[in-house]
């Protein structure tokens, strides 16, 4: 397929770990210009400095997603260094499942959440959306998660928020037709991420695979004890069940590596024997 990302200018937030990483490399590899957004200051410096290392182009910038004047400087920055933004990756997010009875140990975790993933991905919308506009063409990934397609046990601030990131995005794509192009990708699980490291009760986390509790309960305690069967690790395998986080990336590369009149609007990439019920 023809590189279209060759030049673009691009912002990712959450790029100290996790997706962000994964597809600042990847972008950066295909010749874009990255600007590494990451509230952890060594974790994005460190993601940059792999990129140019690796003869890519990109910058570090600490910021806070919650913070909208930080957002609106990562946006001038951007701009300053490359003259443009193209796409801008909203993909910083924290996921602290629990119950409702939780909420003495939740709370805290909760209004943060909401602060990240809600207002971090409306504060990154309107930092880029008067340059977008004015340039005449742009593109927004959200990561959403498939917790936002419906309630689930242990997953009502979480899953609210993700809804939530769906409703902004689509709102977007109606509002900035022909100009801004929105996709929305929902990963499902995906232990590579350390995403799991934010859930404040492991009670919580049956909800989103039902029926299929016992057995990735019993799973995941294998793979904690190295007991693993190996075939449900292995992508080239009908029952893979722990998708890698390079292959959210990927699609997310295939979405924004698209020709300026094509937009990808939704993407949910499922590893084929996963557990989850969404």
């Amino acid at each position: 397929m023809k590189n279209y990302l060759k030049g673009k200018s691009i912002i990712v937030t959450g790029a100290g770990g996790g997706f962000g990483r994964l597809i600042s490399q990847k972008a950066a590899a295909m010749g874009a210009k990255i600007i590494c957004a990451d509230i952890d200051r060594a974790s994005t410096e460190e993601t940059a400095s792999m990129i140019v290392e690796n003869d890519g182009c990109a910058k570090a910038v600490e910021t806070d997603v919650s913070d909208f004047n930080q957002m609106k400087q990562l946006a001038s920055t951007t701009i300053q260094e490359f003259g443009a933004i193209d796409i801008m990756v909203n993909n910083a997010g924290i996921m602290p499942l629990a119950l409702y009875s939780d909420h003495e140990a939740a709370m805290e975790k909760w209004s943060k959440c909401i602060d990240i993933n809600f207002k971090g991905v409306l504060h990154g919308i309107v930092s880029v959306y008067d340059q977008m506009m004015s340039q005449g063409s742009g593109h927004v990934v959200n990561i959403s998660s498939i917790y936002g397609n419906y309630p689930v046990l242990g997953a009502a601030v979480y899953g609210a928020t993700k809804t939530a990131v769906n409703y902004l995005s689509d709102s977007l794509r109606v509002e900035a037709r022909g100009k801004i192009k929105v996709t929305i990708v929902k990963p499902t699980g995906v232990p590579g991420t350390g995403l799991a490291q934010g859930v404040v009760n492991p009670q919580a986390v049956v909800g989103i695979v039902g029926q299929n509790a016992p057995e990735y309960i019993a799973l995941m305690r294998g793979m904690a004890e190295g007991k693993g069967d190996p075939e449900k690790l292995d992508p080239d395998n009908i029952g893979y069940v722990v998708l890698d986080p390079g292959f959210i990336a990927d699609q997310v590369i295939h979405a924004i590596n698209q020709p300026l009149g094509v937009s990808i609007g939704d993407i949910t990439v499922r590893a084929a024997g996963d557990h989850f019920v969404l």
